[in-house]
C-alpha cells in the first residue's frame, strides 16, 4: 500500500511540472517567445530576450525548512558562477508548494542568510562553502541573490491543474470537459513527449507550435493520467458530457465499441443490452420511434453469433441487415424504423465495412460513439463522429 501511494506522489510530481510547463506556454507575450523543459532548470522561459530559469518543486506532504530550498538555489550559483563572464540576460526562479514553515522563510533573501543557511552545508561528512568553492564575492553573491525569485506559495496541484484547464478553454473557446479531455490531454502527451528529446533545443517550443500540436479533439490519453484521474470519475464526466439528456432526440445513434480479451460473453450481453434499454423509445405514444444500431471491433464471427443466440434467447428482438439464409446485407433493411409493433430494440452491424452504406441511406440526425481502446478504428469526415477512450470494454457501461 505504501509504495502505491510513493508512485502517487512521484506522478503528481510529474504531472505538476507539466502542468506549470503547459501553464507557462499559455502565458507567454508572444507567440514566438519560447519555452523549455528539463533545461538550465526544470523549466526555461524565453520572453522577449530575457531567460528565466525555473525550479519547479511540489512539496505537499513537506514543511518548508532553508535545507529545503538550499539545493536548488546552489544550483542556480553555480550556473550563475559559470555565466559571469557572458553577462547573460538571466532570471532564476524557485516556484515551490510546501505543507507548513512557510513563516520561517525571511521573505528575502539576504547576503548574510545565504552564506550561512544555504550555501554552507555538509555532503559525506564534508563541510563545504559553496560561494568560497565558487570564487565569488559579497558584490557577486548580491547580484545573484538579486536575480533569484522565491516563491513558497504556489498553488497546489489540482488548482494548478485547473487554472491550466481553464486557460486552455479560453484559447480554444470552448467548454471545460472539451479543454480537459482533447486539448489539456493532448497538451501532456505532447509535453512529455518533448521531455524525452536527446537534444536541448528540440525541448524548446515556442507558443505558436505548442498550441498547432495540441488543437485537435482526438482523445488519446496518456496511461498515467488516466489511471491518475481515476476511472470512475472520467467515465462520470463522459457520461454527464455525451450521455445524460433529459429527453433523447430521435436520432440515427451508432454505438462502435472495441473489445479487449477480458469482457466475457455474459458482460458484452449485458452491455448491449443496456445500451438497447437507454437509447431506444418504441412507445406506442411515440411519434419518433428509435433504438440504437452497435458495432462490436475485434471480436470473431463466431463469438459475434453466440452474442446474437444469447440475445434471441433473451427475447431481445433485432436487425442485422440480412433478411433471409444466403441473402445480401442491405443497409434499406436494417435502417427501417424500429416500432412497438415489431419491438426491434436493436440494429447490429456485423462488419465496419458496412458502416458507411448504413449511414449514407439512413435519414435525420445521426451521432456516432465510438468507443477505442488505443487508437481511433473508424475515421469519417462527412459525419459527427464523438470518440472516447477506454481503458476497459466494461467501462463503457458505466457512461451510457
Amino acid at each position: 500500500m505504501e509504495k502505491g501511494r510513493d508512485a502517487i506522489d512521484t506522478i503528481t510530481g510529474y504531472y505538476y511540472q507539466f502542468d506549470y510547463y503547459i501553464l507557462q506556454l499559455l502565458e507567454v507575450k508572444n507567440q514566438y517567445d519560447t519555452v523549455m523543459i528539463e533545461g538550465i532548470e526544470d523549466v526555461d522561459i524565453l520572453e522577449e530576450n530575457e531567460l528565466t530559469a525555473v525550479q519547479c518543486k511540489y512539496y505537499e506532504k513537506t514543511e518548508y525548512n532553508h535545507s529545503v530550498i538550499a539545493k536548488p538555489i546552489r544550483l542556480m550559483l553555480k550556473d550563475y558562477a559559470n555565466r559571469l563572464s557572458l553577462k547573460d540576460n538571466i532570471r532564476y526562479k524557485l516556484y515551490g508548494r510546501y505543507k507548513a514553515g512557510h513563516n520561517k522563510y525571511p521573505g528575502a533573501l539576504s547576503v548574510d542568510f545565504a552564506k550561512r543557511n544555504l550555501f554552507t552545508y555538509t555532503k559525506n561528512k564534508v563541510k563545504h562553502v559553496l560561494h568560497l568553492e565558487l570564487s565569488l564575492s559579497d558584490a557577486d553573491l548580491e547580484d545573484f541573490l538579486s536575480k533569484v525569485d522565491v516563491d513558497i506559495y504556489a498553488n497546489d496541484y489540482k488548482e494548478q491543474q485547473t487554472k491550466v484547464i481553464k486557460k486552455l478553454g479560453t484559447v480554444f473557446r470552448c467548454s471545460d470537459f472539451e479543454a480537459e479531455y482533447f486539448y489539456y490531454n493532448n497538451a501532456l502527451r505532447f509535453v512529455k513527449e518533448v521531455a524525452t528529446q536527446q537534444n536541448a533545443k528540440d525541448r524548446s517550443v515556442s507558443q505558436k507550435l505548442f498550441l498547432s500540436k495540441i488543437n485537435n479533439k482526438k482523445m488519446l490519453f496518456d496511461k498515467w493520467y488516466l489511471q491518475f484521474k481515476g476511472v470512475r470519475e472520467y467515465c462520470s464526466e463522459v457520461r454527464k458530457q455525451y450521455f445524460s439528456p433529459s429527453n433523447i432526440s430521435p436520432y440515427e445513434r451508432f454505438f462502435l465499441i472495441e473489445c479487449d480479451g477480458l469482457i466475457d460473453d455474459n458482460k458484452l450481453t449485458s452491455l448491449i443490452v443496456k445500451i438497447s434499454h437507454n437509447w431506444s423509445k418504441l412507445s406506442k405514444r411515440e411519434v419518433h420511434t428509435f433504438c440504437p444500431y452497435i458495432y462490436l471491433h475485434g471480436i470473431s464471427k463466431e463469438r459475434l453469433i453466440r452474442l446474437k443466440k444469447k440475445l434471441q434467447q433473451d427475447d431481445v428482438r433485432f436487425w442485422d441487415g440480412y433478411d433471409f439464409f444466403g441473402a445480401d446485407f442491405s443497409a434499406k433493411s436494417i435502417i427501417r424504423k424500429a416500432n412497438a409493433e415489431n419491438d426491434i430494440r436493436l440494429k447490429i452491424l456485423n462488419e465496419l465495412d458496412l458502416l458507411s452504406s448504413v449511414l449514407n441511406s439512413a435519414s435525420g440526425t445521426k451521432e456516432i460513439y465510438q468507443f477505442y481502446l488505443q487508437e481511433p478504428f473508424f475515421e469519417e469526415k462527412i459525419y459527427s463522429l464523438c470518440g472516447i477512450q477506454i481503458s476497459a470494454t466494461e467501462h463503457v457501461g458505466m457512461m451510457i
